[in-house]
């Protein structure tokens, strides 16, 4: 029982909130002391406790080795990099703009051009928090301007930020291939219809609520200017980062280039797009750097922890012990993915979708593997819960990041309430996707 305990004592660490790596690390050595005393009593001294430690750990070196030449990690900070770079490029600003010149007149349209605009951004640069943020500071003002409900447009906001996870190129479909050993591409391409099936569901929720409350949602008087002239302007801010957006994963679905040469493509396009709006300089190159050095270091760091997390885990035999738990559950394989998906989903309210993704996937894997569940599918639910952890309180971040942002006539009471329909829209998306697979064009193995 050492690896459940050792299990149920992170999660504990984390949500107090101690800093993940070092929560891994600290973890596996306590826990890794205490299973090679176990292991060698009744001969428990000093020397034999170190000879079982460092025999439980002697493949750590190999393994930091391989996550450092890791060629699919790679790809992770030149996605980042690409998304600061476009972020401070102000990409988002002119997407909403052109936005809400083509959909401000519909009631409701100012939200639809929010989550059109979360979308493309979530295409372009995947960066859940600029998104937000970027969207916050010049879309919500819009929206309240002209009457929106406060709950409606604050969950707008939340929402179309979170796409960037599920839509590619995602950070988090990076590293689910990485643990699934999946190609990124096969789930790149399979996410897909899932993130814009949930892009479909926004829209539609937020025109039918505008419908049957006419208040909540006020159409924007006619702008300036003509039809035609606004089409126009729209289309010269949408065309440049849908022409990246082809280079990028049009090359991955092609075959042309592989994940990591593709966000390498990425990042020259969005070194040229920042050239082309004039915002090009070296402080945004230097900054941009700076915040993705950052970023990646916190995940790789992250990464080495989980592994030695993961080596005492399976040393302590705990991995057998869920499989045959999980195998020998009623009903089986929905009785284990309707575990998974709760467990998953329940530990979004309280921890980051990193430590999920590097605690629990790697103990339910062996066990999806065995009862026959498709791995691309599995790994596109369990990347589509994930993204529910950046939207439910009390830890959600897409809320504390419109939280920082937001005018203060905004609560926070009124945050959470704004975000839970799209909460329970992404439950109903992720129960569609479980249910009818190859409406997605997948297969479940159920």
């Amino acid at each position: 029982m050492t690896g459940i305990v050792m299990f149920f004592a992170a999660l504990l660490m984390l949500g107090i909130g101690y800093p993940v790596a070092f929560t891994f690390g600290s973890i596996s050595i306590f826990f890794g002391i205490i299973a090679a005393i176990i292991a060698v009593a009744p001969d428990i001294s000093y020397m034999a406790i170190s000879h079982e430690f460092l025999r439980m750990f002697s493949m750590m070196p190999f393994r930091v080795y391989s996550i450092m030449n890791n060629t699919i990690l790679m790809a992770i900070p030149l996605f980042i990099f690409m998304g600061i770079v476009l972020q401070r490029s102000q990409l988002a600003e002119r997407l909403l703009e052109a936005m809400g010149t083509l959909f401000g007149r519909v009631r409701g349209g100012i939200a639809v051009s929010t989550v059109l605009v979360g979308a493309l951004l979530a295409a372009s640069t995947g960066v859940v928090g600029a998104s937000v943020v970027a969207m916050g500071v010049i879309s919500l003002p819009v929206m309240l301007k002209y009457g929106y409900s406060k709950p409606l447009a604050t969950g707008t906001i939340c929402a179309a930020g979170t796409l960037g996870q599920i839509i590619p190129p995602s950070v988090i479909l990076v590293i689910l291939g990485d643990v699934f050993q999946l190609p990124v591409g096969d789930l790149f391409a399979a996410a897909f219809a899932p993130g814009f099936g949930l892009v479909g569901a926004y829209i539609i929720f937020i025109l039918i609520w505008a419908f049957l409350n006419k208040d909540v949602a006020p159409a924007m008087p006619p702008q300036e200017g003509t039809r035609l002239g606004n089409i126009g302007h729209a289309l010269t801010a949408i065309i440049p980062p849908f022409v990246l957006i082809l280079l990028v994963l049009g090359s991955i679905f092609v075959g042309i280039a592989t994940p990591t040469e593709s966000a390498a493509v990425g990042c020259v396009g969005a070194v040229v797009l920042a050239a082309m709006y004039r915002k090009l300089s070296w402080q945004i190159v230097e900054e941009s750097a700076f915040e993705t050095v950052k970023v990646a270091a916190m995940v790789f760091a992250i990464l080495i922890g989980a592994t030695a997390f993961s080596m005492v885990f399976l040393y302590s035999g705990a991995d057998r012990i869920v499989e045959e738990i999980m195998i020998g559950l009623p009903g089986q394989k929905w009785t284990f993915l309707f575990l998974v998906m709760l467990i998953i989903f329940i530990l979004g309210f309280f921890i980051d979708f990193f430590e999920i993704t590097y605690i629990v996937v790697p103990i339910i894997k062996p066990v999806a593997e065995v009862i026959g569940l498709d791995p691309l599918w599995f790994a596109i639910l369990i990347a589509m819960n994930l993204q529910t952890s950046f939207l439910t309180p009390p830890f959600g971040f897409s809320l504390f990041y419109l939280k920082g942002c937001c005018p203060p006539e905004i609560r926070t009471v009124d945050i959470y309430r704004g975000v839970v329909p799209f909460i329970i829209i992404q439950v109903i998306v992720l129960v569609f996707l479980a249910v009818y697979p190859e409406f997605f064009g997948m297969k479940s193995g159920v």
